[in-house]
């Protein structure tokens, strides 16, 4: 959690212990088991038929086929620091992050937070166990205030019986978060360090070519599976190469082209 080495300061990351002091405090206020100790939340927190056509994939769907899924859904508003589920809790459904970053990974003492992979909204934070029925693998926490919508297993079988379409796209939807596994699998193993950090920049940059870091310097750096220290000397390159720059949590992509390059090679 110590700051990063000294460099100019356009080109630093913040250090990481005030995001950690400020989520420990808010985490040690909202303790509990996540969704399954929550009241449903009003129904405008659930998808309109964009929001569930971008969960699904950009699926073509009706206003019916968004009314019938908002039957079965159960919206909630959830603050920063909150837990959305526990490793070991039972999955009662598939668990959709609408809007907000929510990371997934192990609680630590001291209200610490080992996250695995994040998941910004829209994004699946879980499928497979939602429809198997079986334990998460993990804890789930809110970074942002964040608003979760989950779809109750055996409701949600009855309407994919009677909606073939929204059945074919949460089955193409699985496809892909399975594709994306695997793919990430492959860049941890044949992939090195810069082409690493290269493909994660350019995966969240958007249109915009501007990423958020909500995140604490060592989270990111545990999903790339190199050391925070190596992630400073990165960002410090990619900077002095003209291809990022950095202000505070938010790094800019300059050159997306050098970036897609590096991630290639």
């Amino acid at each position: 959690m110590d700051p990063m080495t000294a460099c100019p300061s356009d080109t630093v990351l913040p250090p990481d212990r005030a995001p950690l002091t400020r989520l420990r405090a808010s985490s040690r206020a909202l303790a509990g088991n996540g969704l399954a100790d929550l009241p449903a939340g009003p129904r405008h927190l659930l998808p309109d038929v964009g929001g569930w056509a971008a969960a699904l994939g950009g699926a073509n769907l009706a206003a019916q086929d968004a009314a019938a899924l908002n039957e079965v859904a159960r919206g909630r508003r959830l603050p920063a620091g909150a837990l959305v589920f526990c490793q070991g809790e039972l999955a009662r459904g598939p668990v959709l992050v609408l809007e907000g970053d929510v990371a997934v990974g192990h609680r630590q003492e001291e209200g610490g937070f080992r996250t695995e992979r994040h998941v910004h909204g829209p994004g699946w934070l879980d499928l497979c166990n939602g429809l198997l029925g079986t334990c998460y693998t993990a804890d789930a926490r809110a970074m942002t205030p964040s608003t979760v919508i989950e779809l109750p297993c055996e409701p949600l079988m009855a309407l994919l019986d009677e909606q073939s379409l929204v059945s074919r796209q949460l089955l193409l939807t699985l496809a892909g978060e399975s594709r994306a596994m695997a793919l990430n699998t492959h860049d941890l193993m044949h992939r090195d360090a810069p082409g690493r950090l290269a493909a994660w920049l350019l995966g969240r940059c958007g249109q915009a070519s501007v990423v958020q870091l909500p995140m604490r310097k060592r989270d990111i750096a545990s999903q790339l599976a190199i050391t925070p220290e190596t992630l400073s000397r990165l960002m410090r390159s990619f900077s002095g190469q003209g291809m990022i720059r950095v202000e505070g949590y938010t790094v800019h992509v300059l050159d997306a082209t050098a970036l897609t390059r590096l991630a290639q090679a």
